[in-house]
């Protein structure tokens, strides 16, 4: 490895996807009752998790803090390395600002050593996948810099369109008004929703009906997906695995043999869309 990799639990990444990256904890609250998530999304219990957001829990969440990033990365410097941290994006977290700031300090603190801090502009998958090529280029032993250039680039082709099953947990998290919360459901309205270049979510399209909605994700993967070697599908779902089974098999209509990785959505930011929620993460031309 030629540099350390990091990212944190809410990359969503699986056991087999995480060589080469370390995560670390995040940290939210049941009814008031801390928690902390350390990115184990192979053992996270998604339906008993969901289940209780639909029995009403109260789900908090919190930025990672500065002492977490001191903890980790420096004995990292100590060692030699350098460090690249793909974060979720700064247009719904403070999180990588906290980590930007650690990051000038730490390297003045060691300034023959470099830390770099990627704004994914996305979240789960969005910058797992992310983390996930930072990782693959440190094993094939390019530079520490030549890696940072390379993932920046990669962010505006991240590409994660996703709808959700209840509008009101957008609206707890201010993602949409109360009265669009109401009228979206009574009329079974589901949102098309992407993480756009800023890395906020915003709504690019919305149809009626579940059904609808996933064959909406699938003709945005048409439109923007790259036929590559490169290529990376996810998919993340708030404990609906029928309908990400289902959107699996459209997809792989479009590149048939192409391997799709299917998960729960982890707990940090599950808790903002809701059960029912459903993702789709991709490379594609743009986002």
């Amino acid at each position: 490895m030629s540099f350390s990799v990091f990212a944190d639990g809410s990359a969503n990444l699986p056991k087999k996807m995480l060589e080469g990256i370390t995560l670390l904890p995040c940290e939210y609250t049941v009814d008031g009752e801390p928690r902390e998530y350390w990115g184990d999304v192979d053992d996270f219990d998604g339906h008993a998790y969901y289940e209780s957001l639909k029995n009403g829990k109260r789900i908090g969440t919190s930025l990672l803090n500065a002492t977490v990033f001191m903890t980790y990365f420096t004995p990292v410097l100590e060692s030699g390395q350098d460090i690249i941290y793909v974060s979720m994006s700064s247009g719904i977290s403070g999180t990588y600002n906290v980590a930007a700031t650690v990051a000038r300090e730490l390297m003045e603190e060691f300034p023959g050593r470099f830390v770099h801090i990627v704004d994914s502009h996305g979240c789960g998958f969005g910058h797992g996948i992310l983390a996930v090529r930072a990782a693959k280029l440190s094993r094939e032993g390019v530079d520490v810099r030549t890696a940072a250039a390379m993932i920046d680039a990669e962010v505006p082709h991240a590409c994660q369109y996703f709808t959700v099953d209840d509008l009101n947990f957008l609206k707890r998290t201010g993602r949409v008004s109360g009265f669009t919360a109401m009228i979206g459901t009574a009329l079974n309205i589901k949102p098309i929703l992407y993480g756009d270049s800023t890395g906020h979510i915003v709504a690019c399209s919305k149809v009626r009906g579940r059904k609808k909605a996933i064959e909406a994700i699938v003709a945005k993967y048409r439109e923007k997906k790259i036929d590559s070697p490169e290529q990376i599908i996810c998919i993340s779902h708030g404990d609906c695995i029928e309908d990400a089974n289902l959107l699996a098999s459209l997809v792989q209509k479009e590149t048939p043999g192409i391997p799709i990785t299917i998960c729960q959505h982890e707990p940090f930011s599950g808790s903002h869309v809701g059960p029912g929620m459903l993702a789709l993460f991709f490379r594609g031309t743009e986002r």
